[in-house]
């Protein structure tokens, strides 16, 4: 087997991938960059600081303000008081719920027809590699968390679960 092969196969698919994510999100929100994952991120777990969101996005504390300013402005998350005086927990509001829902079924779509080009045989031997291949993203809980920052939950904890749950346990 051609390693070098299989890599470039495998960084075409994701590049791909990446670029049509990205694509009907913007298409489906009307806001780029960290917007879209912000949203699915609040919805999976409601009530983070705008710390929790910053790790899980990856950017800087600025940019963050930044995105939460605009999400809030868009009428998608407002901030409520947070377990201590210091802090301000982010939640989705009724709007920001209906953005993830579609979010998540807009992101669906392309990733449905890439894999539309396999036969339903080929497709149930993908699964278990594609379930190894989650599992080796993340070591710990908070790159699990920056790992799915755009995962369906409610389509990744159904039987057999997630593939990335051992980085959940102590």
């Amino acid at each position: 087997m051609d390693e070098d092969r299989l890599a470039n196969l495998l960084g075409v698919t994701a590049l791909a991938a990446a670029d049509r994510l990205r694509a009907a999100a913007v298409d489906g929100l009307g806001l780029g960059g960290s917007a879209p994952a912000a949203l699915v991120h609040l919805q999976a777990w409601p009530g983070q600081p705008l710390e929790s969101l910053r790790r899980a996005l990856g950017i800087s504390q600025p940019a963050t303000v930044r995105l939460v300013d605009q999400l809030a402005a868009s009428g998608h998350v407002e901030r409520r008081p947070g377990p201590d005086r210091r802090t301000r927990a982010l939640h989705l509001t009724a709007s920001g719920e209906r953005a993830a829902d579609a979010l998540l079924a807009r992101r669906a779509q392309p990733l449905l027809e890439l894999l539309g080009a396999l036969t339903p045989d080929e497709r149930a031997a993908l699964e278990p590699l594609l379930e190894r291949l989650v599992a080796a993203l993340a070591e710990d809980r908070p790159g699990a968390v920056r790992a799915c920052r755009m995962c369906d939950r409610r389509a990744c904890t159904r039987d057999p679960g997630c593939p990335l749950e051992h980085t959940t346990q102590p």
